[in-house]
């Protein structure tokens, strides 16, 4: 059973979007919630399912817990909380080992995702890619994914929305059997039909007041409606507490259901009661994230399309962009060579950072959902590192090989390019920390694209290329050194040692420009390293924060 007493919520600003909410609902019951946009039923379905505990009042179950007994609670958002690349029982299978307690044998979990399949009647479809899916299975697969731990209570916003009237029924009557099986539901909802099915209705006033909660037959007479969809139309008629006022304490809440209805309820709901037990470890999690994400990836044509494709394209410019011999110690080219660094560090940090921005933002709902069933953040974000990093690896090892071969670069040992490599590989992983950082912040994968040439522009301007940084107004010579890139340039012109290619060169450019870069090449590449690997751990640890606030 689920107490709600007095529960009041309010949004950014202090704007009050519930008032004093009081209702009962008994155990097995299915319950639904109403009201025009905007009245609060959403924030009341969080509230009650502990997403965003109220800012007033308390929610309880069975009496006194503060929240339901972990694993026995399933919660279904209006968008899809299931990937749409990958084939639904494999989708199923990593759900699975991040919801089932630790220590679940395979073959126990493998029966736990057959169970669902067929509890949902979509074991037919158990191969095919979630997005090729009708709305109505999409929505099912969602379920499925909360079904796996056999939760006793379930929450869903608006689980017909968008969903044909044929699908929408068989949707409702799925739910209905949940309900009669044991299972506690409460839903929000637009669609007039679903309340129909539904044993309580809770009416809810554009101010976020109660109006009224009972079975629908009584909200039909109570608001001398015709038909539920009439409701609406009398809530424009009057303010909330005319119709609070009239209902009286009915309008507020309502009796709990009888004792014997509920242990029935209860008895039939903990025959097959929720899968409890230790969550898995933080390492289990990044290891089963670490899979999860490399098969997204190998999986969606498109995103390895680009991944693999945009390095090609940005190699053939540099290929024809730069003049062979530029390096040569008898007639170096100090201005070409200063471009060729700084092209080869930009692009690592281009790589870096288009490989990040598109990761967390578009699959926020599925986050947010794991969350509620004990993801840790920081396991979530080194998994995204992790599966992309040795494509990096790749991708820059290919840049400095192929530049070398077509004589961009200058011969050297293996020592000097091991140098190199790291100082690239460096600048890659601190920009793909951006990326996901910017990609946690954001609400959708337009916002990142739109970030692109903002994190890109300043990385040109003041990295010490364009316009040497001693030469630079006090303001550009700060702010250069928040730039990532401009310590994987200096490290690389350090290793390939331009400061002498260039006092030694016969070009009248070299001693005027070296002049210019004072000091800028004399570090270590270490110091380099150190600071790359420092902005690398800040923007991990930012996107982290950033996900822990907004999940």
């Amino acid at each position: 059973m689920i107490e709600v007493r007095e529960v009041g919520q309010r949004a950014a600003g202090g704007r009050r979007t519930l008032r004093e909410v009081s209702l009962s609902i008994g155990a097995g019951e299915l319950v639904a919630i109403i009201g025009g946009s905007g009245a609060g039923k959403t924030t009341l379905l969080d509230a009650i399912a502990g997403v965003r505990p109220p800012a007033e009042g308390e929610v309880r179950y069975d009496g006194g817990a503060a929240g339901p007994a972990a694993g026995s609670l399933g919660y279904v958002p209006q968008d899809d909380i299931v990937h749409l690349e990958m084939p639904l029982r494999r989708t199923l299978r990593y759900a699975a080992g991040l919801r089932l307690p630790a220590g679940t044998p395979p073959e126990r979990a493998e029966r736990a995702v057959d169970g669902v399949l067929e509890a949902l009647a979509l074991t037919a479809r158990a191969g095919q890619r979630v997005g090729s899916l009708s709305g109505g299975e999409r929505k099912r697969a969602s379920i499925a994914v909360e079904m796996l731990t056999r939760p006793r209570v379930f929450f869903l916003d608006e689980p017909t929305s968008g969903l044909d009237p044929a699908t929408s029924a068989d949707l409702m009557r799925l739910l209905r059997g949940l309900a009669d099986s044991g299972t506690t539901v409460v839903i929000t909802t637009h669609h007039p039909p679903d309340v129909v099915v539904c044993d309580r209705v809770a009416v809810l006033a554009q101010d976020g007041r109660l109006v009224f909660y009972g079975a629908p037959d009584e909200a039909r007479e109570r608001f001398q409606a015709d038909r539920i969809e009439d409701i609406y139309l009398r809530l424009a008629e009057g303010e909330s507490h005319e119709w609070t006022g009239r209902f009286g304490a009915r309008g507020r809440g309502a009796p709990p259901a009888p004792a014997a209805a509920s242990a029935s309820a209860s008895a039939s709901a903990s025959a097959s009661g929720p899968e409890t037990g230790p969550a898995i470890t933080a390492f289990r999690q990044w290891a089963l994230l670490t899979r999860r994400n490399l098969d997204l990836i190998t999986r969606n044509r498109l995103t390895l399309a680009v991944l693999l494709g945009s390095p090609l394209m940005v190699l053939a410019m540099f290929a024809v962009l730069f003049r062979p011999g530029a390096f040569s110690p008898e007639s170096p080219s100090p201005a070409a060579t200063v471009m060729i660094l700084f092209w080869i560090a930009f692009g690592g940090f281009f790589f870096g950072l288009t490989y990040g921005l598109p990761q967390i933002c578009g699959e926020l709902p599925v986050l947010r959902r794991e969350r509620l069933t004990g993801l840790r953040i920081a396991p979530y974000v080194l998994a995204k590192a992790t599966v992309l990093l040795p494509l990096l690896a790749v991708v820059d090892a290919l840049v400095l090989g192929v530049l070398r071969v077509l004589d961009r670069l200058p011969a050297a040992g293996w020592g000097t390019y091991g140098e190199l490599f790291v100082t690239l590989l460096l600048c890659s992983l601190a920009a793909l920390a951006l990326g996901l950082l910017v990609s946690a912040a954001v609400t959708d994968p337009a916002q990142a694209t739109m970030a692109l040439p903002m994190l890109c522009f300043p990385q040109v301007l003041f990295v010490g290329a364009i316009l040497p940084v001693p030469v630079m107004a006090a303001p550009g010579r700060w702010l250069s050194c928040a730039m990532s890139n401009r310590w994987a340039f200096e490290g690389l012109g350090h290793s390939l040692g331009v400061e002498r290619l260039w006092a030694s060169g016969r070009s009248p450019l070299g001693p005027p420009l070296l002049a210019s870069y004072g000091d800028t090449f004399s570090r270590s590449p270490a110091v380099d390293w150190a600071l790359l690997g420092g902005f690398t751990a800040l923007f991990l640890a930012g996107a982290c924060l950033v996900l822990t606030r907004r999940t």
